[in-house]
Order: C-alpha cells, then structure tokens, then sequence
C-alpha cells in the first residue's frame, strides 16, 4: 500500500474549489471529507483512491500526511492558512492561490463528488459525531490506524453501494 501523494494533493485541492464558499470548511471537515471520499472509493471498487492512512484520534480523524502536505502547499504558494471565527471556535480554513488541474478519471469523480455533495454541510461537530459511528472508524482503537476493509461492515446509513450506485 503506497501512498499516492500527487493524487492525495489533488484531492485535497479539489474538495476546497468544490467548497470555496463553505464558512463551515475548516480542518477538520476538510480532513472528515477526505476520509469519506477514501473509504467510499475502497468500499464501491475494492482499490484505494489515495492510499492515505487514517488514525483514529480524540479528535476524531487524523489524516497521516494532512500535515506534511498541507505545510508543502502554503510553502509552494498553493494553499494559505487563515484561522477565522466560526460561530464560537477558530477554524482552520484552507485556500487556493491557484486554480489546479485535476487528474481523476469518471469513476472517481462519482465517488469524490458524491461525497462532497453528502458532506459539505456539516460542520466540525456534526461530521465528527457521524463519523465516530461509521464502522471502520468505530472498530478502531484509539492511536490506531483505520482499517480500510471495514468498509464491507456498514450497514445503509453509511453505505456508498447503497447510497451513491
């Protein structure tokens, strides 16, 4: 299992032109949306979109190399940080200062938009709490990372077979 670095950057600048306008789109929705977006892709075709690993945390989701990317693309003009208020908490939001060229085939483009379109409304709060319910991410402990074959253990709350095909 490699991780796909290219495509996990792709990813992560796709799902914030997609949700520019969203004041709610701070880390940790951005980061509950990239883990949706994985795991449904596994779930529907059996193959992993980004190969990215997920650690449950007290936080919720921790995306391995969220981090690590994220820092590269402010420090390569791509992305800028901004803390901003959002009701009664600091948010951080991530923005683009370029317009990306996108490399997903038809397939994972049902599958990303989906999700996005599924997830976009939820704010830290809502989108931690329906995670922390979703198998894969409920079986694990925490510090652990996530394991991708849970994903045949949803029931249809969660299900992108049965929810997106």
């Amino acid at each position: 299992m490699n991780f796909n670095r290219e495509k996990y950057i792709d990813l992560i600048m796709y799902i914030l032109l997609k949700c520019y306008s969203k004041p709610n789109l701070g880390k940790t929705v951005l980061c509950g949306i990239l883990y949706f977006i994985d795991l449904n892709y596994y779930e529907v075709y059996g193959k992993f979109l980004t190969c990215e690993t997920y650690i449950k945390s007290k936080k919720g989701i921790e995306p391995k190399h969220f981090k690590e990317v994220t820092e590269e693309l402010i420090a390569t003009d791509k992305l800028f940080l901004r803390r901003e208020a959002y009701y009664n908490r600091i948010i951080h939001r991530y923005y683009l200062t370029i317009i990306p060229q996108f490399k997903f085939s038809k397939k994972e483009l049902e599958i990303i938009d989906a999700s996005i379109k599924r997830l976009k409304d939820n704010n830290a709060s809502s989108i931690t709490r329906y995670a922390i319910k979703d198998p894969p991410l409920h079986i694990a402990n925490f510090g652990e990372d996530i394991d991708y074959k849970y994903v045949f253990s949803r029931n249809s709350a969660y299900s992108a077979i049965k929810n997106f095909l």
